[in-house]
């Protein structure tokens, strides 16, 4: 007799730019109440191809199927990493989606420049962060000031070539995917999300949130993520 108890996937989730892992810290707790195998990423934010080797490291260290979720540059991340066998589902919150042979600054630029663009301050050479102003007024301004200056001081600096990386097999295309719209996000356009959203093909939900809406609405983001992990299972 074989038993026929789906196996429960793990969730593999990858943080954006300007950010670390712990992004997801309000998150993961939820997910891991659920039983549910939680894994978060430590990006680079290097380039594409550096996030995505980190990215895949975690999938293949994975025994049974994944549903893998990024927030703003994660998404670009898994829309490449996706690609991997076990990847059963994809969770793109507030978060890019190139298509084949096209970059984020590609997606960026087809809309108008958000005002949190405008708060992104060079760091050495090569390398951007962004403003604790920005981060107050631009990409966390649903959350109090002193917490977002804190993530402003432990932002990590992002690679200025980054966004030019173009995506070479879009995960997409042949992979379920949900997408979470921040409906007052001043990082990025929410047409574009909008737009990446239904383009995908995505269950899509709207947020009344700033683009971090996985510390801000933390709950509404992992219910989100489950109706994935659920759908993987049945």
């Amino acid at each position: 007799m074989t038993d026929s108890t789906p196996t429960i996937p793990a969730v593999v989730l990858v943080h954006g730019a300007w950010a670390d892992a712990s992004s997801w810290q309000r998150v993961i707790p939820i997910l891991l109440a659920k039983g549910l195998k939680v894994v978060a990423v430590q990006n680079p934010t290097t380039s594409l191809a550096a996030d995505v080797a980190v990215a895949r490291q975690a999938i293949d260290l994975v025994d049974g199927p994944v549903v893998l979720v990024g927030h703003s540059w994660g998404g670009t991340v898994i829309t490449e990493a996706g690609n991997a066998p076990n990847v059963k589902a994809l969770v793109y919150v507030a978060a890019f989606a190139p298509d084949v042979g096209q970059s984020t600054g590609d997606q960026v630029q087809a809309h108008d420049a958000p005002p949190g663009l405008s708060t992104a301050v060079p760091f050495g050479e090569g390398f951007l962060k962004m403003s604790a102003e920005g981060w107050i007024n631009n990409v966390a301004q649903d959350l109090p000031d002193d917490e977002a200056r804190v993530l402003a001081t432990v932002q990590p600096p992002l690679a200025l070539t980054t966004f030019g990386d173009k995506i070479s097999n879009a995960a997409w295309k042949t992979c379920p995917s949900w997408y979470v719209v921040s409906l007052k996000d001043r990082a990025v356009n929410v047409a574009l999300q909008r737009e990446l959203a239904a383009r995908i093909k995505a269950k899509t939900t709207e947020l009344d949130s700033s683009h971090v809406s996985l510390l801000s609405q933390p709950a509404a983001v992992a219910n989100v993520i489950l109706d994935a992990v659920a759908a993987v299972q049945s």
